[in-house]
């Protein structure tokens, strides 16, 4: 499994290596990044919560955050790492709030740590990774601020940055598991698999009674379409610890690649049915809709994300709320259900702008409303329209330095020049939109294939066919269309 600091998408941060006592922070050891509290207490539970979430056992970490804040209120670190462990959304933003409530008066490396989770929940990449070079150049011998830099680049797909950086990490520290972990996801996403399962090997052999490097090798396997194979890794995993949820899913997300529908989703109930909290509880019924995605059934897709809703709607955690309408209207889209897609749609943009989540928050959907209307109106042949609202979408996101809006307005672009037949703008604007959206594939190959170049065309088809992308609607929208395409050229 990959760290991901939040349900909100970003890559997660890891970095700090002491904590204080008696409530100012000891002298930085060789360079490290020292963390404030005002009690040895707390110090003592941030400790515990902080080896088990970079061990990727979140759930099992939040006690200890706990414990750390509720000894001493202002810890700003417990809060920001039990933002990252938070099962909900809601939960995330308001940990991240009384992080950056009490970012005043923390060192140096624990205000830049925290300013660039801000900045990433904002949209603002370019602000986020401003920060997390100034932190690496404040610190450049702590494991933790490589890492932290390392994993902002590989969010950006930019994976030799990427490498350079965890690599360095773990020359500061070769002990250092987690920095293996990402190594891999690096490798992998480069296409070089044999350095990738180097770096999976190396996490399994420092950390063998974790269940997550485990997790990560079989999630290797997948992606090179070894499904038997990474079903016993997840299982590895689960003998480890039985609780590893993601495990679980990622069993499911094999058998839908073998087209175990049936399978796919008894696995998804039986783990919804021992699932400690809200967040696992979503992550299965999320699941359960992709398989029915991939199996083209979209009424079974809608009603497993109405559960999605109901959950975050028991709790008023809007965040959630309003990905869950998001995610329902691209279904629909897809579908070709347009009327019913533009309903969610506006209602997504009616809770988001209704919430008490901050102004920053609020633009990001505003922005994503811009880009859903303008799609919409591309399908009902409004093409100047669309146009317009292109323009106006690529402009914002560029303003807002938010890259991944910003590969959005790319891929919009592609639409448009594909439906107007311009299929040389089509494969530039595609080729600078999000590479590890399977989409993109397909929409490069249909580019291909009306430009007359059937041999790239049969390239992209077969690249998006066996993606492998892991629980990913997106591909679940494309993969066997991409198959039928492939078998016709």
């Amino acid at each position: 499994m990959q760290k991901i600091i939040s349900p909100t998408g970003f890559f997660a941060a890891f970095l700090l290596l002491t904590l204080l006592l008696s409530g100012c922070s000891k002298p930085e050891d060789e360079g490290k990044i020292a963390v404030t509290t005002m009690s040895s207490e707390a110090e003592a539970e941030f400790i515990k919560g902080r080896e088990l979430f970079e061990k990727l056992r979140q759930r099992e970490s939040l006690e200890y955050f706990e414990n750390a804040f509720t000894k001493d209120d202002k810890f700003a670190m417990a809060y920001y790492y039990h933002s990252l462990a938070n099962p909900t959304t809601k939960g995330f933003f308001d940990d991240l709030g009384h992080a950056v409530e009490n970012a005043e008066n923390v060192t140096e490396g624990e205000r830049l740590i925290i300013l660039a989770l801000q900045a990433g929940v904002d949209g603002n990449q370019k602000l986020q990774e401003e920060h997390l070079n100034k932190l690496v150049e404040l610190y450049p011998n702590d494991e933790r601020a490589q890492a932290q830099l390392g994993q902002f680049y590989f969010g950006q797909q930019k994976y030799d940055l990427a490498i350079q950086h965890l690599k360095k990490s773990t020359e500061i520290d070769p002990a250092y598991s987690s920095s293996y972990n990402m190594l891999g996801y690096s490798y992998r996403n480069l296409g070089n698999f044999d350095d990738a399962e180097k770096s999976f090997k190396k996490y399994i052999s420092l950390i063998p009674d974790d269940p997550n490097p485990y997790d990560s090798y079989a999630e290797m396997l997948l992606k090179q379409g070894r499904y038997d194979e990474s079903i016993v890794q997840y299982e590895k995993a689960l003998e480890v610890n039985p609780d590893f949820f993601a495990s679980h899913m990622g069993i499911s997300d094999n058998l839908i690649f073998m087209k175990k529908y049936d399978q796919a989703k008894e696995n998804c109930t039986n783990a919804y049915d021992i699932a400690k909290n809200d967040g696992e509880r979503r992550f299965a019924l999320f699941t359960m809709t992709v398989a029915y995605v991939d199996e083209g059934d979209i009424d079974g897709a809608m009603e497993q994300m109405q559960k999605q809703f109901e959950i975050a709607n028991a709790i008023n955690d809007a965040g959630a709320m309003t990905g869950d309408l998001n995610t329902m209207g691209n279904i629909l889209y897809e579908a070709g259900r347009y009327e019913e897609a533009g309903q969610k749609y506006k209602e997504a943009l009616r809770v988001m702008t209704e919430s008490n989540l901050s102004n920053e928050v609020k633009d990001n959907t505003k922005r994503l409303s811009i880009y859903n209307e303008g799609r919409l109106q591309l399908k009902a042949g409004n093409i100047d329209d669309a146009k317009k609202m292109a323009a106006e979408f690529s402009t914002q996101a560029k303003n807002a330095n938010n890259t991944f809006q910003i590969w959005l307005s790319h891929y919009f672009n592609g639409l448009i020049a594909l439906e107007e037949k311009d299929y040389k703008t089509a494969i530039s604007e595609f080729s600078n939109s999000n590479m590890q959206n399977p989409q993109t594939y397909y929409q490069l190959a249909l580019a291909y294939m009306g430009d007359g170049n059937t041999e790239e065309a049969k390239n992209y088809a077969e690249q998006c066919a066996n993606f492998n992308a892991l629980i990913n609607l997106n591909q679940s929208f494309v993969r066997n269309e991409a198959q039928e395409l492939l078998s016709s050229l």
